[in-house]
């Protein structure tokens, strides 16, 4: 290793590229704001890495990869990254289309005519979740079966020969659906495994160390993945099985690996200009709006500076990966606890630091005795009229680790085991009755209704309570996912 001083920065060569340390200031409010973080969220670890100046300039890991027996998480640790694998699905139809072998405008139904309106939907309808397809996975906790393989062409046919939600182009709405679809037609067009062309295509030529396929290759996973029933101590979370992810959610990498992939698109380095254009344009719907949303990426304007970004979530994981290619910035946070909030958190405050212009508004913190007031409030319509006072109820009725399962669809009834009743109970028992639970926000996906309140009680803090309610008003899922 040979450094070399470049002002307030060093430089230095690890792996075959460039790293620049960042300045002893700035390495120890990030060092603190991961300790804290896992510290007051109890998630056992998080790998943090960010690119300054246009080169890596921070990797370390925090916290523990597997807990009881204790094992040190380490940068080098490949943890699975979820739905960030689609910018890589997305590149590579961008490469075959490159070379003449598709278009990202074909329809569907040149190589699937049998899934619903293939050929009133395209290709790109699929990678910028416009095809009204209805996503296979919504929830933020395993369902039961996810836990059995699956085919990805039996999946497909399951989901994607439903009705559609909405007209194709018409709409948003996040759809995981659209991924296995796109991976499968890699495969269809390319006579390839999927991973297989990505690691020929794009891990090889970039020099993207350490990738492995969360689930086909899970036994080189040295991470343990985590779930927290109710702000609980952790428990331990089965992955999904092989098939669930194909094409939206099935890699691992460490973290540096995965600055590097950010370093490839902010400078350029593996497609073509005109497509790294189509990867980062955000699709307009036919009325005019603006999606927010590329080819597998988020793209919006934070106070003048673009913000290229997308998380991640599989089970026992969550990851979060943020950009501004003009200010020569990544930060990519991966963590082991699913329905966490600390990947963001981490990944927001080192925005923040190190680009201040875009550091969001400061909240308070839900201190007892904080007035619900302070949430804003969104009205509750449709299957959510009244449901604030029903939750109020319900959860009450946990703290005595009691519930009433017709309220409950078959996989929330499988969430609530024995082991959650306990934690649940044993983590609000002591907040006493709920006071005040607030709708904070509300949309449609995977043919159901998802809900944020904010819930306060006589003597604990608020939490934040997420939900997907059945068009009949059954609950599929009803997480406790931290404190506000």
């Amino acid at each position: 290793m040979r450094a070399i001083a470049c002002g307030l920065l060093f430089v230095f060569f690890v792996n075959g590229f460039t790293h620049a340390q960042l300045p002893a200031d700035s390495r120890a409010k990030v060092e603190t704001l991961a300790t804290e973080t896992l510290r007051t969220s109890g998630v056992p670890s998080a790998s943090v890495g960010i690119v300054s100046e246009g080169e890596v300039s921070f990797t370390q890991a925090f916290g523990l990869a597997h807990v009881s027996p204790d094992v040190k998480a380490s940068a080098a640790m490949a943890y699975p990254i979820g739905s960030i694998s689609k910018q890589f699905t997305s590149a590579a139809l961008l490469l075959l289309q490159q070379e003449g072998k598709l278009s990202l405008d074909d329809k569907v139904g040149k190589y699937f005519p049998e899934l619903t309106r293939s050929n009133d939907i395209t290709i790109r309808n699929l990678l910028t979740m416009t095809s009204g397809y209805e996503d296979n996975a919504p929830q933020d906790y395993i369902i039961p079966s996810w836990l059995k393989p699956v085919d990805p062409l039996t999946l497909v046919r399951q989901w994607a020969e439903k009705p559609l939600d909405f007209e194709p182009g018409t709409d948003w709405q996040y759809s995981n659906t659209n991924y296995v679809v796109a991976g499968l037609i890699v495969e269809k067009v390319t006579g390839q495994p999927l991973m297989k062309f990505l690691r020929e295509r794009i891990f090889t030529p970039l020099k993207l160390e350490g990738i492995v396929n969360t689930y086909t290759e899970r036994e080189k996973l040295e991470v343990t993945g985590y779930v927290s029933y109710a702000m609980a101590p952790v428990r331990e979370q089965a992955l999904e099985g092989t098939g669930w992810c194909q094409g939206d959610g099935d890699l691992a990498m460490p973290v540096a690996t995965l600055l590097k992939w950010d370093l490839s698109i902010m400078n350029q380095t593996l497609l073509k200009p005109e497509s790294y254009k189509e990867l980062e344009t955000p699709f307009v719907l036919k009325d005019g709006r603006d999606s927010g949303y590329g080819l597998g990426i988020n793209v919006r304007m934070v106070n003048g500076h673009r913000m290229i970004s997308h998380s991640g979530e599989v089970g026992g994981f969550v990851s979060d990966n943020v950009m501004y290619p003009e200010d020569h910035f990544a930060v990519a946070v991966l963590t082991n606890e699913v329905a966490a909030s600390a990947a963001a958190k981490i990944a927001n405050g080192v925005t923040g630091a190190m680009i201040p212009a875009v550091s969001p508004a400061k909240k308070e913190s839900g201190n007892r005795g904080d007035s619900p007031r302070r949430f804003e409030a969104v009205p509750e319509t449709g299957v959510l009229k009244g449901f604030g006072a029903k939750l109020a109820t319900i959860l009450d009725e946990l703290e005595k680790r009691k519930i009433d399962r017709k309220l409950f669809t078959f996989d929330c009834n499988a969430y609530f085991s024995a082991d959650a009743l306990k934690d649940f109970s044993g983590t609000l028992t002591p907040y006493g009755p709920v006071t005040n639970a607030i709708l904070t926000g509300s949309a449609q996906r995977g043919g159901m209704t998802f809900a944020a309140y904010a819930v306060s009680f006589e003597h604990g803090p608020p939490v934040r309570v997420t939900l997907y309610l059945q068009p009949d008003g059954a609950i599929e899922q009803l997480l406790v996912t931290g404190k506000l």
